[in-house]
């Protein structure tokens, strides 16, 4: 199942994306797919409570507001060769804002007077549908609602200046997340997704989630033994070789750029790119 969001005259609904557009699912509006998240059905269930009349012209949103965003860094193989460091002995978590959060088609901005090196990450992200404390790795699957696809654009001047990563990574816009979120049972390993970016039609990234260090359930074990996960947050898990700073010479977003970040089964993420400048003292 394909799921979504969208602006409705009655505020927030979620919705399943049909070939013939989206349908309203039958559930109260005004509240979003997180908050929602502990009180669903199960998937065949809520199947049942798709609307039969597509919903027709409607502003699309982010297909999810988490409450948290948890990010793993340094976890593809390849992109550790590229990086030059040493693979991680455990999972590398930070994390993001979720005001970073925007959908497919809204604008990556940026002002040039605090950044001028930013970057794009195709990612996995991993939506939590149930509680999890202390879950090992054989059971961490069996609390993933679903699955989306997510670009943790990053201003690599700041993460690298600053000596930790959360400024850098959390400017708003950072965090496009989409185009939908496809449900655990369509995906059924996600360690043998294929990844892509590419900017203005050129092909920067493109891997598999075969080339994870961690793989999601070793992750998500990790980190509900550190501290808990909660339906409706998001667990970001890495991204592959590609990112413009360590190309030679490094490349980084710029005013009319389109980026595009694709994961298999789940689509694309469309975003073009406006920056302002604004001198600071």
């Amino acid at each position: 199942m394909r799921i979504t969001q969208y602006e409705g005259p009655d505020g927030i609904r979620i919705a399943a994306e049909r070939k013939d557009g989206l349908h309203p699912i039958d559930r109260p509006a005004g509240k979003g797919l997180a908050e929602m998240l502990p009180e669903l059905p199960t998937v065949s269930e809520l199947e049942t409570l798709v609307l039969d009349e597509p919903a027709g012209e409607v502003k699309l949103l982010p297909p999810l507001t988490p409450g948290k965003i948890v990010a793993i860094g340094l976890n593809y193989l390849d992109h550790i060769r590229e990086s030059g460091v040493d693979p991680p002995e455990r999972p590398l978590v930070f994390s993001k804002f979720p005001g970073t959060v925007i959908g497919t088609g809204d604008t990556i901005a940026f002002d040039t007077g605090i950044t001028e090196r930013v970057d794009w990450e195709v990612e996995l992200g991993v939506v939590i549908g149930s509680r999890m404390r202390n879950v090992g790795q054989e059971d961490a699957l069996a609390h993933v609602f679903g699955y989306t696809g997510v670009n943790d654009v990053s201003a690599r001047d700041l993460q690298f200046g600053d000596g930790q990563w959360t400024r850098g990574k959390s400017l708003d816009t950072f965090c496009p997340v989409g185009p939908v979120v496809v449900t655990a049972d369509e995906i059924d390993d996600p360690q043998g997704l294929s990844l892509e970016t590419s900017v203005n039609g050129d092909v920067v990234q493109s891997s598999s989630t075969s080339e994870m260090v961690f793989g999601v359930a070793e992750i998500l074990s990790f980190c509900s033994n550190n501290f808990t996960l909660e339906p409706g947050d998001l667990v970001i898990t890495g991204t592959p070789w590609g990112c413009g700073e360590f190309m030679d010479p490094p490349r980084s977003l710029a005013d009319g750029d389109l980026v595009e970040t694709t994961v298999e089964k789940i689509g694309t993420l469309a975003n073009p790119v406006r920056t302002t400048h604004k001198e600071y003292a």
